[in-house]
């Protein structure tokens, strides 16, 4: 490892030459630390000389300015202008295996340029900077565009930072794409749900300024809004309707999905929604509502299987929320931190443990109740739901009165005196008499009655005695069942008496150090403005923090995840790691200026969105072309509208949409759609069954579906899968997709539904075709795209023709009702042409 220890130089000429050389360019090319030497550092050299105390060698360290440019012994590491007296560049080009830096045996080695550009920003004056995500963002001036044809396309800001790059690159920005296309693209990034092709006749028709704009503020004043984004807050949250683990418990959360989509459809700035979900609870006389919001750190896994240790349960818990917290709204990867001091950002394990102190004080404990409802727990119950527990229990008291009077008479005792003091009854066989007389009749439960009913209904016949235990069993289970049925959602609380949090050796719960730590935020962050915490921070503390000036990460994230949203790959594409290992910023500038305006607008998600989706970048057509493709095939720098796959969840409300399905009731209780047979059941070892839902709750959108957090729904592919915080979702394209929007029983009933809706319509083949083209992609079809459909619908005929029965079989897929009216083989034969139109490129896609 690299030592500060005075060692023999055998430089010759040639190297002094080149050294001169790299002077003389630096000149010519800025060199900035953040975007180009930093990443060589932190990649080469960071593991043996960076935050992590535990591993650095040599006792250097190269992460902070001092000990970058720091001296000892008369060798200084790096020395301001002068490439050939400093110890870094002696050591990345000796020749000797004892003295090069990196060793040889170490994985990552530098390569030529990268050691030329080392130089350079030496002789440069080696100009240094703290890591660009650990500084405030500080509101840029919004550059002008040199390019006069793409300056008078600007709208607004973000046109100005995106066309000023694209002119530096030289490129020009895409002709804004066609109005149909850009009014779908909208409608599913605002909503996730498609224009009618009404709402898109009347745009296309509408020439009057600012139809745009107004198309979008409808848009965000739909409650159809709060539902497209809240499934990316569910991914963050980890939420799911089962605990997870083999035994994959139902818990009852919810209530906390339905908050989020209010408080996204009323707009609540984010810096509220951030502190209602992380400590609602703790806020002064917080209101129902607020408690519920603060099920967002419920939301995890959790461990109930036999022979788990409750405390491990409840430590491996607290883990989860301090790195969900650090990634949500920090960006950086704390769970390194967890073992040991982060081996490349300044997040020392001190630092975790005191992130770990404010989630360590709430009343979970780790173990496991009945069913998946972990205390501490809310009762958010409905009256309804109180008034069938009354009615249900009063079924009980009923019933064990009459069962109380017969039994009276069958086992005869002294007034007021126990079953059990009835010889009658002390004679009865086995555990009956303990079973009959453990508790009085109207209080007996489900396996108390469960063995008496058979015994007097077939082994000791009494027809009358067996009903009335009967009656009782009924009237046991539908109270229990309506008990089941109470809204309950899982909250946080907070101990009255603080639970002292010490630093565990490598993360084990069962190796506490000695090392006692509070709550706090990490020290990287403690400016000398705020100074460090006089006393432990809270979750409340904490959550305020996180939305305060202090935090120079929170609207950046929010900003980074949004922008992701829209054009598919973030600012930072790296977007749950903004550390120095992270990708750094395709557009620092702009996104710097965002966070400051998101800030600045009293965190107004809505007026956020509005400004990226009313901006000429977002406006541009998606259309690429060879050289946008060899220069830039991700659209980094946006010279291009956004193209890419909608997500699955989106693609199946597509469907139900086109067809006419989509039942919008919104909130409550998780539905169960269609799913093949046996995978729960595969998944649990045959302990859970699925039982589809049947009606209008199979018709419902993505966001309500059930979510067994094993086994996820299986309609849903490149999903997060809820088990962990998810920033980034995977966009992959394999057969298996093309299996489930060809064949899944929900996507062939909307191509069978929508074959209806267009045959139901009307007109010849070619008004149907287009009706059909337009429910999918808001367009109608090409001259070339209807001959190929029209000839695609003969074929499809004949085929069906010649086989009568899969013409029928097809035409009643799903549960939907079919007018008897239809010919079996013309309603199939369209049914498979609207499942092609269903999968087209352009259907699938947000162009």
């Amino acid at each position: 490892m690299l030592s500060l220890l005075p060692r023999a130089r055998s430089f010759g000429a040639a190297f002094a030459a080149g050294l001169a050389a790299a002077a003389t360019a630096s000149a010519a090319e800025a060199i900035d630390f953040n975007r180009d030497i930093r990443p060589i550092l932190s990649d080469a050299c960071y593991h043996c000389h960076g935050p992590d105390a535990a591993k650095r060698e040599a006792k250097l360290r190269l992460d902070e300015r001092e000990g970058l440019f720091r001296t000892k012994d008369d060798v200084t590491v790096v020395v301001p202008g002068k490439p050939d007296a400093s110890e870094l560049i002696q050591r990345i080009v000796s020749p000797h295996e004892d003295e090069v830096m990196p060793p040889p045996d170490a994985p990552r080695q530098l390569k030529p340029a990268e050691k030329e550009l080392l130089k350079r920003w030496i002789a440069g004056g080696a100009p240094w900077g703290r890591h660009w995500a650990f500084t405030p963002p500080v509101r840029p001036t919004v550059p002008a565009v040199p390019d006069r044809a793409a300056a008078a396309r600007v709208r607004n800001p973000i046109d100005a930072f995106v066309f000023a790059r694209l002119a530096a690159e030289k490129l020009a920005p895409a002709p804004e794409a066609d109005a149909a296309a850009l009014l779908r693209r909208v409608s599913l990034d605002l909503t996730g749900l498609p224009p009618t092709p009404e709402e898109t006749a009347a745009f296309v028709a509408d020439r009057t300024p600012g139809a745009y704009e107004r198309a979008v503020d409808r848009l965000l004043a739909s409650p159809r809004y709060g539902e497209r984004w809240a499934w990316d807050w569910l991914d963050l949250a980890r939420y799911a309707d089962t605990n997870g683990f083999q035994g994959d418990p139902e818990r009852t959360m919810w209530p906390w999905r339905d908050w989020v989509v209010n408080a996204l459809n009323a707009n609540m700035p984010f810096d509220q929604f951030t502190i209602e979900q992380l400590a609602g609870d703790l806020l002064p006389n917080a209101t129902r509502d607020q408690k519920i919001a603060s099920g967002f750190h419920r939301n995890n896994m959790y461990n109930g299987e036999g022979g788990r240790i409750a405390e491990e349960t409840r430590v491996e818990n607290v883990f989860d929320r301090v790195e969900t917290t650090g990634t949500v709204w920090l960006g950086v990867t704390f769970s390194c931190a967890r073992c040991h001091d982060h081996k490349y950002d300044p997040i020392m394990q001190k630092d975790y443990f005191a992130m770990y102190d404010i989630f360590n004080q709430m009343s979970e404990t780790g173990k496991l109740g009945g069913g998946g409802q972990v205390a501490p727990i809310l009762d958010v119950s409905t009256p309804e739901e109180l008034a069938a527990v009354k009615t249900a229990t009063a079924r009980v008291d009923a019933a064990g009165k009459a069962v109380e009077a017969y039994e009276l008479k069958k086992f005869p005792r002294p007034e007021g005196k126990p079953l059990s003091e009835s010889p009658d009854a002390l004679k009865l066989p086995g555990n009956l008499p303990a079973v009959l007389a453990k508790v009085e009749p109207k209080r007996r439960g489900v396996d108390a009655l469960l063995e008496a009913v058979p015994y007097f209904r077939d082994t000791a016949p009494d027809p009358e005695y067996a009903a009335l235990l009967q009656a009782s069993l009924d009237a046991v289970r539908a109270r229990n069942n309506a008990n089941s049925r109470i809204t309950k959602v899982m909250i946080m609380d907070e101990l009255p008496e603080p639970r002292e949090t010490f630093i565990l050796n490598k993360g084990n719960y069962e190796a506490k150090t000695d090392v006692k730590v509070v709550g706090a935020v990490p020290a990287v962050f403690q400016t000398a403005a705020a100074g460090a915490p006089a006393a432990r921070m809270n979750r409340l503390g904490l959550a305020r923090w996180l939305v305060s000036p202090e935090n120079p990460l929170a609207a950046r994230t929010a900003v980074n995840r949004a922008w992701q949203a829209f054009f598919g790959t973030g600012f930072v594409k790296t977007a749950e790691d903004f550390g120095v290992q992270g990708e750094p910023p395709s557009h620092p500038g702009l996104l710097d200026w965002l966070a400051t305006e998101y800030v600045g607008s009293g965190w107004d998600t809505k007026a956020l969105h509005r400004l990226i989706v009313t901006s000429a970048t977002y406006r541009q057509s998606s259309r690429s072309n060879a050289v946008l493709q060899e220069r830039d095939p991700e659209n980094r720098l946006l010279a291009r509208g956004p193209r890419h796959r909608l997500p699955s969840w989106m693609l199946r409300d597509q469907a139900l949409a086109a067809a006419g399905l989509l039942v919008e009731q919104r909130g409550g209780p998780a539905v169960k759609p269609y799913q093949p047979p046996g995978i729960w059941e595969e998944a649990t070892f045959g302990k859970k069954t699925y039982e589809q839902d049947h009606g209008e709750a199979l018709y419902r959108r993505s966001l309500y579906v059930f979510w067994r957090r094993i086994v996820g729904p299986t309609s849903f592919f490149d999903a997060g899968s809820r088990q962990v915080c998810t920033v980034k979702v995977a966009r992959t394209n394999t057969p298996l997709h093309a299996l489930v929007t060809l064949n899944d029983p929900a996507y062939v009933e909307a191509a069978r539904v929508l074959a209806q809706r267009v045959l139901g319509a009307g007109g010849d083949d070619r008004a149907k075709l287009g009706a059909a083209f337009r429910f999918a992609t808001t367009r109608g079809p090409r001259a070339n795209e209807a001959a190929i459909l029209q000839s695609r619908l003969g074929k499809l005929r004949a085929q069906f023709a010649a086989d009568p029965a899969a013409a029928k079989a097809l035409a009643a897929a799903g549960e939907a009702p079919r007018p008897a009216a239809l010919d079996p083989v013309e309603h199939a034969a369209w049914t498979a042409l609207c499942s092609l139109i269903l999968n087209l490129d352009e259907t699938l896609s947000k162009e």
